[in-house]
């Protein structure tokens, strides 16, 4: 059992050791020597993770403390470790998809004047989703999930001499704290009532607070766990981006596209959705707080597909591609099926990755050029790119037999079978994103991919397939972009995740999926008679039909949408309101402070009226002193009266 401890210890530490190595000594060791030794330690922290998580299919869990940090009355606070299935998962595709994106960086950062330095960032990075996911309390939590927001920041604005660059980790460091001060509050409150951050125990004493009540607004009683849970739920929509603390993500593309892959595809986003899942016991005592997040999830869903149509960016429609992964993510959370939550997180992470990695081969060839209009007939030049991309479209779009379909599926039928209240808004999102999830993603493939060479000639003259050490990643993620999918019977059906997910008895959306699940083969020969499959048919035949064969159409459609073209291609307009409301606000207030604060107030009232009071004082005490002894007895004769009139 120690040998495993030093294991788990193992899986954190080999990231962190090899972002010193590259931090502190990348100047001294050089280039190559920084990725060879933040690599080899990141193939460690895969073989480590895989290990673990062959010994937990085995039933070895284990759940310790690793070392005291405090103790504060009956209040501990310690670094510690929960490995079940739920975090040995977690593990395994966190490590491995940053494994790939490690070796992916040795070519798109090839001569980067900051390339020691981004190796340091990443393995820095992946240090802290590894802690957060094997945390067994709130506090190393809420570590790594600072940790996470922090480093995400200084790889979004990694090119800092971009002023785009440096206005969009600002904007993603500053939203994030909005949702992590909700995130504080909750944990706030379970210290508060439970008087414990560990797991293990505030998940035993909710049963007996289920019924408690606080009042936030006096003589107004709320439940205590839906406020948590809602509360802890703000944290998760900062850091997963749902609406409407969305809008750090998309600009979060200024950073380099390995870092993109690693934010959007297994780590930081994914976050949230973890800590929800984790936090199961607490959800489950709480409709109101599932509620919320049936419908968070499926305004984000539906809301950020739509934009992904208008997109040009090729990394933008990926990246709004993510928020409306992430928004079928939290429905499933919401409709109380964890699992498929976890499961669809784990095949999202594998197709995303090679989509974001794919989107970079592309944007290497075409010389940082990102505008898809741009491109076209790219798979000629860039086969291996192509197919990778190819495939992780038809995964993303639910095409039966690929990674997403199982997932995705898994999910509609989920929320389906939910009866908490909104779940059928929900299904309404999630049902039609699909045929719109396949539109924007063909749209990309035949936009790029396709047609007629769009770019300058002497582009296209130089075109060709990035190095082994682009296309191996992306060869190596497409397997479980095809496959992973094939294991949602032992995941969501098998109980694999065992104690590590609770379901309440009164939501019974998994069971009743378990009942009619029939095997992969069923599962798939069922689906072409169901909507998700002619949806995402319909969506791939759409752009086929708009982008390869009436080419004319798009502008056609633009032009007649208008209004709404409009309202799509400017977000809804929330980047405006935030921009007018916040920091707006923020400047008037500004504004207000220095003009009647310090100008009126300190300067005109303070400092200045004291001057003019002693300067009246001075006038009226000059008219006493005028040298005549009348004068001096008239004053004494006054000065005696007050006094006895005061004394009287």
């Amino acid at each position: 059992m120690k040998e495993m401890q030093s294991l788990y210890l193992l899986v954190p530490l080999a990231p962190l050791v090899g972002a010193l190595i590259a931090g502190l000594l990348g100047r001294v060791i050089g280039p190559t020597w920084s990725h060879r030794a933040t690599i080899g330690l990141m193939i460690v922290c895969v073989v480590a993770s895989v290990t673990v998580f062959m010994d937990v299919l085995q039933g070895n869990t284990y759940n310790g403390t690793v070392y005291t940090w405090m103790i504060t009355g009956d209040a501990r606070f310690e670094i510690g470790f929960l490995i079940d299935q739920l975090s040995a998962t977690m593990m395994v595709v966190v490590s491995f998809v940053s494994l790939m994106v490690h070796i992916y960086t040795i070519g798109y950062m090839h001569n980067d004047p900051g390339y020691q330095r981004f190796f340091s960032y990443i393995s820095l990075f992946t240090f802290s989703m590894l802690m957060l996911v094997m945390a067994n309390n709130f506090l190393q939590l809420f570590f790594g999930w600072e940790a996470v927001g922090l480093v995400s920041y200084l790889l979004i604005g990694f090119w800092f001499t971009r002023p785009t660059a440096v206005y969009a980790n600002m904007k993603a460091f500053l939203v994030n704290r909005v949702g992590d001060f909700g995130f504080l509050l909750g944990i706030g409150l379970v210290l508060m009532y439970f008087g414990t951050l560990d797991y293990a125990s505030v998940f035993s004493q909710a049963p007996q607070l289920a019924h408690q009540t606080i009042e936030i607004i006096p003589g107004s009683p709320w439940m205590l766990l839906s406020v948590t849970c809602i509360l802890l739920f703000v944290g998760a929509m900062g850091k997963s981006a749902q609406f409407p603390l969305h809008v750090w993500l998309p600009d979060s593309m200024e950073g380099p596209t390995p870092i993109s892959a690693l934010i959007h595809a297994a780590t930081m986003v994914t976050a949230g959705i973890f800590m929800v899942a984790r936090m199961s016991p607490l959800f489950e005592l709480s409709d109101t707080a599932l509620s919320v997040i049936l419908v968070i999830g499926g305004i984000t869903t539906l809301s950020m597909a739509l934009v992904a149509i208008v997109q040009n960016d090729i990394k933008r429609v990926v990246a709004y591609s993510t928020l409306s992964q992430l928004g079928y993510m939290t429905v499933a959370l919401g409709a109380s099926a964890y699992s498929v939550a976890v499961f669809h997180l784990m095949t999202h992470a594998f197709f995303k990755a090679v989509l974001f990695l794919g989107a970079g081969s592309v944007i290497i060839a075409m010389h940082h050029e990102q505008d898809m209009r741009k491109m076209g007939g790219l798979k000629k030049y860039m086969p291996i790119t192509y197919w990778t991309m190819f495939m992780a479209a038809l995964a993303s779009s639910g095409v039966p037999g690929f990674s997403g379909f199982f997932s995705k599926d898994a999910i509609i039928e989920a929320v389906h079978f939910a009866d908490i209240p909104g779940s059928g808004f929900a299904y309404f999102c999630v049902l039609s994103t699909v045929f719109i999830t396949a539109l924007y993603t063909f749209r990309l493939v035949f936009m790029t991919f396709h047609g007629k060479p769009r770019m300058d000639h002497h582009t296209e003259e130089h075109l060709h397939e990035s190095p082994w050490v682009v296309t191996l990643p992306l060869t190596i993620l497409a397997i479980p972009t095809i496959c992973a999918g094939w294991l949602i019977g032992p995941m969501l059906f098998g109980g694999y995740f065992g104690e590590a997910i609770y379901f309440s008895p009164q939501h019974g959306a998994v069971a009743q999926m378990a009942a009619e699940f029939h095997g992969v083969v069923g599962m798939m020969t069922h689906s072409l008679s169901t909507a998700p499959f002619w949806l995402s048919i319909g969506g791939i035949f759409t752009a086929w039909y708009l982008y390869m064969v009436r080419t004319d159409l798009p502008a056609k459609i633009k032009q007649a949408a208008g209004p709404l073209f409009i309202l799509l291609d400017r977000k809804y307009f929330i980047d405006e309101f935030y921009s007018w409301l916040f920091a707006g606000g923020a400047r008037a207030l500004g504004a207000g402070l220095w003009k009647i604060g310090d100008v009126k107030v300190i300067d005109g009232f303070v400092v200045n009226g004291t001057a003019r009071m002693v300067g009246l004082t001075a006038v009226l005490v000059r008219r006493f002193q005028s040298g005549y002894i009348y004068h001096y007895a008239f004053t004494m004769i006054v000065g005696v009266f007050v006094l006895i009139s005061l004394w009287s």
